[in-house]
């Protein structure tokens, strides 16, 4: 189903940009990668598009069955949508090599670290953390082989973290080790348990 905002073009390109090419609606997308959100979850996740913007985009999504509601008042991706995950990661990866940061305060969301490291986070050893974000806990198994990530916090955990997506954002960039214990001291950061395994966590 088009948009009133349709190229009007039978390539696939075109027709894709007819149902995810509106202003936020592939970044609704990405925040559903790692599980359904509620409204108010994206808001946070995404402070700079107004409430009505919003509703918009995700009213939108639903039409074209790239975004449903099987369990209210979760919006979660149907198949469909989630099809559009390496296509997103695709994208990710493009910009990287040539995108710069844009200036002035930034905004990261935690969905958008921890797909980033669900992709390079590394360990020497099996480990499982809880990492809160912005007083969300999320569950991570990493180890030499890959990296899981899950909404939650886990059952048992071999070390736990907390601290915002920019600051973890930051400590991956570092290569934790000496960054760790730094944020660590100057409080931007907690951690309990195993803290040699987080200092020994890489980025690949």
């Amino acid at each position: 189903m088009p948009t009133s905002r349709s190229y009007q073009d039978p390539c696939g390109i075109a027709r894709a940009l007819d149902v995810v090419g509106e202003r936020w609606a592939l970044l609704v997308v990405r925040e559903l990668l790692l599980g359904g959100r509620r409204f108010s979850d994206l808001r946070r996740a995404l402070p700079r598009a107004s409430s009505n913007m919003l509703a918009d985009r995700l009213r939108e999504l639903e039409s074209h069955g790239v975004v449903h509601r099987p369990r209210p008042p979760l919006y979660e991706l149907t198949p469909w949508g989630r099809d559009l995950e390496p296509v997103l990661l695709s994208l990710g990866s493009w910009a990287l090599r040539e995108v710069p940061v844009p200036d002035g305060p930034l905004h990261l969301s935690a969905v958008s670290i921890l797909l980033f490291l669900r992709g390079s986070l590394r360990s020497p050893v099996p480990l499982t953390l809880r990492v809160d974000l912005d007083e969300t806990p999320w569950t991570v198994r990493t180890s030499g082989a890959g990296t899981e990530v899950e909404q939650g916090a886990p059952e048992t955990a071999d070390a736990a973290l907390a601290t915002t997506p920019l600051i973890l954002n930051d400590l991956a960039a570092a290569g934790f080790g000496a960054a760790l214990d730094a944020a660590l001291a100057d409080g931007r950061v907690t951690a309990t348990g195993d803290l040699p395994a987080l200092r020994g966590l890489r980025v690949a």
